[in-house]
């Protein structure tokens, strides 16, 4: 089996990458080579992805590598392991400080290969600044990153060599490095990118100093990054860069680590403009993404943490009007606009935009509108507003986009949303944590048995809706809901408001016998829920009742065999003077299919034999 993986190998590409352009080109179009290390470098940061570090080998020599975030996928899901084979189908070259460090952006690992030992003796890549110099250690468990710390070398401090991704601009602009592979060590770099935001001129005036910025997001093929420009800076850049446009901007440009508090973007590092920057718009504005999302379902905003940042897709189902506000601390004013969204995980939620956003917002109900950047809230339910670094696109032209596009105009428009109101604060009022259970795992730990209520979760499957009483009648004031009575008269009186109305509204009341692999619980909804589990509001479903009663029954047997993860709240109870324990959902959402999935593949890992 040696023999078949080292005929895969292309022994020489590794120098020719560092050494030989003209021989990688005609020789060596996609490099194949064998992962000897892999190192996990965890994030110090929380939200960002971890980092690894490979040993790559063509059987000849071996080099450091990092593995793009935008390329983790292969860790995670199990594909590249210590001896694997590899193509490197995108990547890019460097020397920095007598270091070789190949940033690999995108690889394919040949699988049916299967896992292999360090084939050969490869010895440490020697550059062509380093063939008259002896390295201490030419061995994979010699120094530096791959044991003990070698001599230093006397090497130039950077050398940059061609990007295997990046396409070039021009002569000037042959050497691309991609934005993935900035940092405080990279010297004398050319990034081609996207302004994908450009924030508005803001000033401050402290006892000690005073001045003013801007930032823009920019974006390459390999990751994005946040670039800032201060007091000359802002002057010289801040008309130079338009959002949308693409740029070549060369150092000098510092590299410092983020201040995540004031970006929406995941990268360690961000950008300083400084007097001497070069930035040139490029001439092709083609070959560079427009803008990258990590979309996250309205339904999914519930198990998102108070504050983090996230990206929605959305149908736009309302426009809110602008309002005029002044701040209680600055006494400037400002505008805001309310929006709600929905999406196919059966919820809506309000989004807020701000400043010139909101006042130029001029989208039609039932489009398409991505945001990019919007900050997750929990007052009074989980609800977004756009970060000021934070962008707005109608109707984007993605998969995603046209995908929920189809499915709100082939029934998404006739369909009940459930809201976030009232759900933020449901598993912390007590008791445990909101923990996904079984049904066994609720009765075996006596779940709702505490004086204070208990929570869970429970992905269940309903099996039977008791049908004799779903809903009760309902006083239509704003923020009621108190049962009404009929008078006799053709009115329904609500005691709490003093009134009487021409007809109730009818609100679910509905109790559910779901069951897992493990057993059966009886759980109480109300009408969000029940909206949800019918697909129609209960005045609809009681006309059925009255009207037509087959069509009902129908109705309640589409219902059943659904399977959804439940939020519940239990509760001990007293019921015609005897205890019992009373299981509230709170919310419920369909089953995320492709994070099951992953869950799964999860725990089939942990009874895998090494």
């Amino acid at each position: 089996m040696a023999d078949v993986a080292k005929s895969h190998i292309t022994q020489g590409a590794l120098n020719a990458i560092f050494n030989d352009p003209e021989a990688l080109e005609r020789d060596f179009p996609v490099p194949v080579c064998q992962c000897v290390q892999i190192k996990t470098l965890g994030s110090q940061q929380e939200g960002v992805p971890d980092r690894y570090r490979l040993v790559l080998s063509d059987v000849q020599n071996f080099v450091q590598s990092m593995l793009a975030t935008q390329a983790n996928h292969v860790v995670h899901e199990g594909k590249l392991k210590k001896g694997s084979i590899v193509r490197l189908k995108s990547y890019q070259a460097n020397s920095v400080k007598g270091k070789r460090i190949l940033i690999v952006l995108d690889l394919e690992v040949i699988e049916s290969l299967g896992e292999q030992e360090k084939i050969g003796e490869p010895v440490a890549l020697i550059t062509k600044d380093e063939e008259d110099t002896k390295p201490v250690n030419t061995t994979i468990a010699g120094g530096g990153f791959y044991g003990n710390k070698p001599a230093e070398v006397p090497v130039k401090q950077q050398q940059s060599l061609p990007s295997r991704s990046a396409p070039s601009g021009s002569a000037a602009h042959a050497n691309i490095y991609p934005i993935e592979g900035l940092s405080p060590y990279a010297h004398k770099w050319t990034i081609k990118a996207r302004v994908t935001n450009k924030g508005d001129i803001r000033t401050w005036q402290k006892p000690t100093s005073e001045g003013k910025l801007f930032s823009v997001n920019l974006l390459d093929e390999s990751g994005e990054i946040k670039a800032t420009g201060f007091n000359t800076e802002c002057d010289t850049f801040y008309d130079l860069l338009q959002e949308g446009s693409v740029y070549y901007i060369s150092s000098p440009c510092r590299v410092n680590l983020a201040k995540k508090q004031f970006s929406n973007l995941s990268n360690d590092y961000e950008l300083t403009f400084e007097r001497d920057t070069v930035i040139e718009k490029a001439e092709d504005q083609e070959n560079v993404p427009q803008v990258k999302y990590n979309f996250t379902s309205i339904a999914g905003l519930q198990d998102i943490e108070k504050d983090s940042t996230v990206d929605v897709l959305g149908v736009l189902k309302e426009v809110g009007e602008v309002s005029d506000l002044v701040s209680k601390t600055t006494q400037k004013p400002y505008q805001k606009r309310d929006l709600t969204l929905v999406d196919q995980s059966g919820y809506s939620v309000k989004m807020t935009i701000w400043g010139k956003i909101a006042q130029s917002f001029d989208a039609n109900p039932e489009s398409v509108v991505a945001f990019k950047g919007a900050k997750v809230s929990d007052f009074g339910g989980r609800s977004l507003s756009l970060l000021s670094s934070g962008s707005v696109a109608v109707d984007p032209d993605n998969s995603e986009s046209h995908q929920l596009k189809g499915w709100y105009d082939s029934q998404g428009r006739r369909e009940t949303f459930l809201a976030h109101t009232g759900m933020s604060s449901a598993g912390a009022a007590g008791g445990r944590p909101n923990e996904t259970k079984t049904v066994a795992q609720v009765k075996e730990e006596g779940l709702g048995m505490n004086d204070a209520p208990d929570y869970f979760s429970v992905k269940a499957t309903i099996v039977y809706i008791k049908q004799d009483s779903f809903s009760y009648p309902a006083c239509l004031s704003s923020d009621c809901n108190k049962k009404v009575t009929d008078m006799g008269d053709g009115t329904w009186r609500c005691e709490k408001c003093d009134i009487n109305h021409p007809r109730p509204e009818h609100r679910y009341i509905m109790t559910l016998s779901v069951t897992d692999h493990t057993g059966q619980l009886y759980l109480n909804a109300f009408d969000d829920v029940g909206r949800m589990v019918m697909g129609q509001t209960a005045d609809q479903l009681m006309e059925l009742k009255e009207n037509d009663s087959t069509a009902m029954e129908k109705e309640f047997e589409n219902a059943n065999h659904r399977t959804l993860t439940f939020k519940c709240r239990a509760k001990m109870d007293t019921y015609q003077d005897q205890q019992r324990i009373r299981y509230q959902v709170m919310s419920a959402i369909p089953v995320d299919f492709k994070s099951e999935s992953h869950k799964l593949a999860e725990l089939i890992k942990l009874y895998s034999i090494e």
